[in-house]
């Protein structure tokens, strides 16, 4: 296959009515509300029905899932039956999603979007009992969302079969890619029809997507609403300089200041996500954590949990960057920012989706700042930096200061870690800042004897003069002083 890219032609259909698509696709989409195409539909539907290879960029937020799902259903439509038999219903589309709440997502959209066209459909993910996905398998489905590690196990256990799948969809390729998938991805690829219509779509293009696409795709049309890498034009972006032990502070200030009821919150790590979960809690705001060490259950418990509003924050994981879609999320925050600038578009993309607004905000400290720029030259902008005030304390080039300068004051000593007086008690000073007691003991020489004059002032204050005096010796003890015995 060659990858000979065309342009979409840039006069396309400005109403879901002018697409040509059926009327009972029309009636579904009325019934979620949509009445105009978002511009990476209007591009893509009418080529996707062309039966054309595509390679597809856009936002995320745009409503991508849409232009491949709509077109799917329509070509597949004069194939829709209501007959019980498996035989009727073989699998003839199907769409590779990175994770499975990606996977969930599309699915949930081709039953909103086809459920006036009698074609089947069911998504296959890890983390879950297989046995039901076999039973929806063996049922017969036109169209299979899966992950590309759990369709590669029905593959092996020959529960599902590939040989009658006429359209490809790779969703998100990039972060496939990024997850390691390449080489189940050409495990899946040997195991379907060569000719095929296959549909490439990303947020970003990297050349490793590049090179993919000129191996997969035939003469495809390039579409791009929006510049390579870039973030939505309705979100906001700030940043603010925060040590590292003041994040949780400074986000918990954020939460509270601004009563936000919904925030999505990413960390670099699953270890993280939970601890940030667990202070937040003992904070006394509501939390929970998400990432692909939870089962399955958990993280729906946890999605559903926060759309609902029984949790303010959602801690998340990059895994969860592509897979949560909630209408107007408000805001997005990078507790850590991200190794990759790539994947900090992909988190905030989960704001200001489909034309509504979002913020993006970051709590950087002075090791993320190169991320920070990494970032920017990425976006083609600058991030606004600006002060956090949270406890009083000046910042220092907006990076907060007060939780260190009190754990000196708690420990009670200064920057050469010798032991001073408390600011609380200024008359209490440590004995081990002086060398020599009043009586003559040297505690920088504990097991010495003390001078003979001390001795003899020692000896001669006699607590009982008239009682007789047993001989002593002297001896040195190690906390300090002399007494005899």
């Amino acid at each position: 296959m060659t990858a000979n890219t065309a342009t979409a032609p840039q006069s396309t259909p400005t109403t879901f009515n002018a697409l040509g698509l059926l009327p009972e696709l029309l009636r579904a989409v009325a019934e979620q509300g949509y009445t105009e195409p978002t511009p990476i539909q209007r591009q893509a539907i009418p080529a996707v029905l062309a039966r054309r290879d595509i390679m597809g960029s856009a936002q995320t937020g745009t409503g991508k899932t849409a232009s491949f799902a709509l077109p799917i259903l329509q070509l597949l439509a004069p194939h829709a039956n209501t007959s019980p038999s498996p035989a009727r219903h073989p699998a003839r589309a199907l769409v590779l999603t990175p994770t499975r709440e990606l996977a969930v997502q599309v699915f949930e959209s081709f039953q909103a979007y086809g459920k006036h066209v009698p074609l089947r459909s069911t998504v296959v993910y890890g983390g879950v009992d297989m046995d039901p996905q076999i039973r929806a398998l063996h049922g017969g489905v036109e169209i299979v969302v899966a992950t590309p590690g759990r369709l590669l196990d029905h593959v092996r256990s020959r529960t599902a079969n590939l040989s009658r799948v006429e359209i490809l969809v790779l969703d998100e390729a990039d972060r496939m890619l990024d997850m390691g998938f390449l080489p189940d991805i050409k495990r899946i690829l040997a195991t379907i029809p060569a000719q095929r219509q296959n549909l490439l779509f990303s947020a970003t293009f990297s050349d490793d997507i590049r090179k993919l696409a000129d191996e997969l795709l035939n003469k495809p049309i390039l579409i791009a609403v929006a510049p390579r890498n870039t973030a939505a034009e309705t979100v906001t972006h700030k940043a603010y300089g925060v040590s590292g032990e003041d994040k949780r502070r400074a986000l918990a200030h954020l939460v509270r200041s601004r009563d936000l009821r919904q925030v999505l919150v990413f960390t670099r790590t699953r270890l993280g996500a939970n601890r940030l979960a667990r202070g937040l809690e003992r904070d006394g705001i509501d939390a929970t954590a998400i990432h692909s060490n939870r089962t399955q259950a958990e993280r729906e418990k946890a999605l559903a949990d926060f759309k609902s509003g029984a949790v303010r924050v959602l801690v998340a994981t990059d895994v969860a960057s592509r897979g949560i879609d909630i209408e107007e999320l408000p805001i997005v925050v990078n507790y850590e920012l991200p190794y990759s600038p790539e994947d900090y578009v992909h988190r905030i993309g989960r704001t200001g989706r489909a034309g509504s607004s979002g913020e993006a905000i970051s709590l950087v400290e002075p090791e993320e700042y190169k991320l920070l720029a990494d970032i920017e030259r990425l976006l083609k902008r600058s991030i606004p930096r600006e002060v956090l005030a949270f406890g009083g304390a000046a910042p220092g080039r907006g990076v907060h200061t007060e939780t260190r300068a009190r754990a000196h004051e708690r420990h009670g000593r200064d920057q050469r870690g010798e032991r001073r007086a408390s600011p609380a008690h200024p008359h209490r000073v440590a004995p081990a800042s002086k060398a020599v007691a009043d009586d003559g003991f040297d505690f920088n020489k504990p097991y010495e004897p003390a001078n003979d004059s001390t001795v003899a002032s020692t000896r001669s204050a006699e607590p009982h003069p008239g009682r007789k005096r047993r001989p002593t010796r002297e001896t040195a003890v190690l906390l300090g002083g002399t007494r005899s015995k």
